[in-house]
């Protein structure tokens, strides 16, 4: 194989965007053949502005069935990403599948249990593992050059979004339609990240308010708490209703401490270990030596055109991908922990009890409401952004 037909199902903001990138020649060893989407109005953009060559259906189920394709791309509403990803695997093709996994870890097991049965590749688009100071964070991290985690905050405030946001699609927002707010929404990359670079937490408690910033029925704001294996501790807060925000990630070691913020990486390094240094020195006060500095960041913050381009490489040559697609679970099991942590009003261990998590979900989707009225407008999709219809 000399190339990979591609499709993508879901051609809203991010897939239409990533359309684009293939269809421009941006993404060696990719060719666009097929899009689905069951809006009209996005199966029309496509008519006019991916060409004749471009098969387009309304049902991504069409479009896996079709032929036209070697590999799809699922850049639909939450729900729909391993019932699709699921299909495309049992019809022989590889599949890319956008942020997050899906809404609740039981359906991405199942959907991780069906990629374990085929020669095939998955992969998630988690790009912001591109990014040269989550990279360099997690090098430091997992090489334990600066010791044992002793401390984690992460404050990613600025996420902020306006009524509108939530007013322009009836599906948004909402517990049948989206599943969740800014933790699944927002923040399937912050929590891929932290996990990705601090490991997995073994207790969550959260407190999620539901439109507290907004008229939705969904968390807009988040305060977690969590402890890591080694017993490290770890506050993560996040919200859609602060402006200006703030994203701060600072991981305090036993040899110093990282601090990302403003596009940057700052390292204060301690001259010894802190927990050597605490029960030999002679002197109450004295802390122990270090300075800061900013480090230096090195290879291309390639984003999504990064985890599509290392998509077709790992089917044509064998060469590694950005994110394994088995791995969506792991942040979306952290989501799932906040969430029910605050629906419990109490500590939640991991992983997560799923029939409990799941039978908590359905008591919400089955109470939700589907807004009218809305309207359609365009996000922005630089930077960070994932979701399939613009996050």
């Amino acid at each position: 194989m000399k190339e990979v037909r591609i499709g993508i199902i879901g051609i809203g903001n991010m897939g239409s965007a990533h359309a684009q990138s293939i269809k421009k020649g941006e993404i060696p060893g990719l060719r666009l053949t097929a899009v689905a989407d069951r809006k009209e109005s996005r199966r029309e953009w496509a008519g006019t502005e991916l060409g004749e060559e471009v098969e387009i259906f309304s049902e991504g189920e069409e479009l896996i069935a079709s032929g036209l394709c070697d590999a799809v791309l699922v850049a639909t509403p939450h729900y729909q990403h391993p019932v699709l990803v699921i299909s495309a695997l049992r019809h022989g093709l590889h599949a890319l599948c956008e942020k997050p996994a899906g809404v609740y870890t039981k359906q991405v097991r199942e959907m991780n249990e069906e990629a374990e049965k085929h020669n095939l590749v998955f992969a998630m688009m988690f790009n912001q593992r591109t990014n040269p100071i989550y990279k360099k964070m997690q090098e430091l991290v997992a090489g334990k050059s600066l010791g044992e985690i002793k401390r984690v905050n992460w404050i990613i405030t600025d996420w902020y979004r306006t009524q509108a946001y939530y007013d322009s699609g009836d599906w948004r927002a909402t517990w049948d339609g989206e599943g969740g707010g800014v933790l699944l929404n927002q923040c399937p990359h912050n929590l891929d990240l932290l996990q990705w670079i601090c490991g997995m937490p073994k207790e969550v408690q959260a407190f999620c308010h539901n439109g507290k910033w907004h008229n939705i029925e969904v968390e807009d704001d988040v305060t977690a708490y969590f402890t890591l294996e080694n017993g490290a501790t770890g506050v993560f807060i996040t919200s859609t209703g602060d402006a200006p925000g703030t994203n701060r990630f600072e991981i305090t070691l036993e040899k110093g401490k990282l601090v990302s913020e403003e596009d940057k990486l700052t390292l204060y390094e301690l001259a010894e270990n802190e927990r050597e240094y605490c029960f030999k020195a002679t002197e109450g006060f004295k802390r122990p030596e270090g300075a800061y500095r900013e480090l230096e960041l090195t290879g291309e913050n390639s984003q999504h055109k990064g985890v599509l381009k290392a998509f077709a490489g790992r089917i044509l040559h064998g060469t590694p991908l950005i994110a394994d697609g088995r791995e969506g679970i792991r942040g979306l099991m952290l989501s799932n922990a906040m969430h029910l942590s605050s629906w419990l009003k109490q500590p939640v261990t991991l992983p997560v009890d799923e029939e409990l998590f799941l039978d908590e979900l359905n008591k919400r989707r089955k109470a939700s409401g589907l807004k009218e009225n809305v309207k359609e407008i365009t996000f922005d999709t630089k930077g960070s952004y994932g979701s399939g219809n613009g996050n």
